[in-house]
């Protein structure tokens, strides 16, 4: 792990300050406790040395197998759709940076995270292990199927998007339970908020978005 001077850590945290007034605050998050946690966690850490400098940028970054690590305002409204209030069990599809899992993992009991690219989960267990999070579970495979074996989950939350919400990710949601999740296709998306009611899932449109596909059995094919 890269070791920081006490300069470049407090300009690394007057960034992070800056990027929540300016970037999210400004947007309407209100919520605290997801405030609070994107003062802390060091996005820095997250994307390519090269990049470093831009890690606080209001724009999403590339972080390799043609994956991106989103905008610091799309994680904050993602989160806080969620409704955390710390003791839930959370599944995110597309470990990706692992930035939103350090979010989640500061906001809940437990995160179990999917990745389908090995590299990717590699290097975001190292950056989340460095950074002592413990309450984190991995899995490398296809997260359009969910984790049955760890199901039912409070919150899921999928960083990419998908042409519908996969139904084996409505089955593994909790009665009562949120899921966020991009839905479309490559050129026209929206950030779908669903709650779980009586088995049935209620949905609403939160904004448009812009993310990669999810491929897998119930997202894009390959």
């Amino acid at each position: 792990m890269q070791h920081f001077s006490e300069a470049e850590k407090d300009l690394y945290r007057v960034a992070r300050e800056k990027m929540v007034e300016t970037q999210i605050k400004a947007r309407g998050i209100k919520d605290p406790r997801v405030l609070q946690a994107m003062l802390k966690v060091p996005r820095h850490l997250f994307v390519d040395e090269a990049l470093r400098d831009q890690a606080y940028g209001d724009f999403p970054l590339p972080i390799g197998e043609g994956q991106t690590i989103s905008q610091p305002y799309i994680v904050a409204l993602m989160t806080e759709a969620l409704e955390l209030k710390g003791n839930e069990r959370v599944l995110e599809v597309g470990t990706g940076s692992g930035y939103q899992t350090a979010i989640l993992a500061e906001l809940s009991l437990w995160v179990y995270t999917i990745e389908k690219y090995p590299f990717l989960l590699e290097r975001a267990k190292k950056i989340l292990f460095s950074l002592g999070y413990k309450n984190i579970s991995f899995k490398l495979g296809d997260g359009s199927l969910g984790w049955k074996e760890v199901s039912p989950f409070d919150a899921i939350i999928v960083t990419a998007a998908a042409p519908k919400i996969p139904q084996p990710l409505i089955d593994q949601l909790l009665e009562g339970g949120r899921i966020v999740i991009p839905v479309g296709d490559e050129f026209s998306q929206v950030l779908v908020k669903g709650v779980k009611k009586e088995g049935k899932l209620y949905t609403q449109t939160l904004e448009p978005v812009r993310f990669v596909k999810l491929v897998g059995a119930y997202g894009f094919k390959e």
